[in-house]
């Protein structure tokens, strides 16, 4: 029987004196996920006066508050009554289409990732653009969107370089998961393409364009409409397709 199999969840940790984590679990689950989004979804709408603001992350929800208003013990017990009025109706699920340029010097790790997985750069592709992914996180940057679950014959572990600065836009893998950069950053992960589509933009009202819980696939461009797309999206002239359900 696994360690987490024997403790109990969700669980209630301080993080110092101000602040707690609701943890749901150890394993990366859509599952666990969205119980972790549905209290922070339940926190949110009731406007608990002690919350400061909640950060979801894979499966566990940190959330800082007001110790005067709202000591830990007090804040957990509300936290519980929130778990146990939460159900299981799905809320609506945006999913979106983004456009993405693989390979040559934007998706520069692509021959690699291909050589070292035993197959050619076209499936390599083909397998990442097949499947329909699930937005767990929003994290590391502003807008830096973590996805997954990558298929497990892309799997392949994080690289032993870093590449000091990419662009926003570029999609990575590493590991089970693929990833879309929001801004100029460091990577130690493989890159296989870059998408026009400005996932932090400070001109639109909400500035994020994807949120936790969002469901992505990608769709291959060749490097004219990459270049055409970003030169609109720079001029906020364009946004990707998305449906809601």
């Amino acid at each position: 029987m696994g360690t987490e199999n024997q403790e109990k969840f969700p669980r209630f940790t301080p993080a110092g004196d101000a602040a707690l984590v609701v943890e749901f679990g150890r394993s990366v689950s859509r599952v666990l996920n969205k119980r972790e989004r549905d209290l922070d979804t339940a926190v949110r709408s009731n406007a608990l006066p002690e919350v400061i603001a909640t950060i979801p992350a894979y499966t566990s929800l940190l959330i800082y508050y007001k110790p005067n208003l709202a000591p830990f013990g007090a804040l957990v017990a509300k936290l519980q009554k929130l778990l146990s009025a939460t159900h299981d109706e799905a809320p609506p699920r945006r999913r979106w289409i983004l456009p993405v340029c693989y390979g040559g010097e934007i998706g520069f790790d692509l021959d690699a990732i291909a050589e070292q997985l035993h197959l050619s750069a076209a499936e390599v592709v083909a397998m990442h653009a097949a499947t329909e992914y699930m937005v767990y996180m929003i994290g590391f940057s502003p807008g830096f969107a973590y996805l997954g679950e990558l298929p497990a014959r892309l799997s392949i572990p994080r690289k032993s370089t870093i590449v000091t600065n990419i662009p926003p836009g570029t999609i990575q893998i590493g590991g089970v998961q693929t990833a879309i950069s929001s801004m100029p950053m460091p990577t130690g992960w493989y890159v296989v393409g870059r998408t026009p589509v400005m996932l932090f933009d400070i001109r639109r009202q909400n500035p994020f364009l994807l949120d936790a819980g969002d469901f992505v696939r990608f769709v291959p461009i060749r490097p004219e409409e990459f270049h055409a797309l970003a030169q609109a999206a720079n001029r906020g002239e364009y946004a990707p397709e998305s449906t809601t359900e």
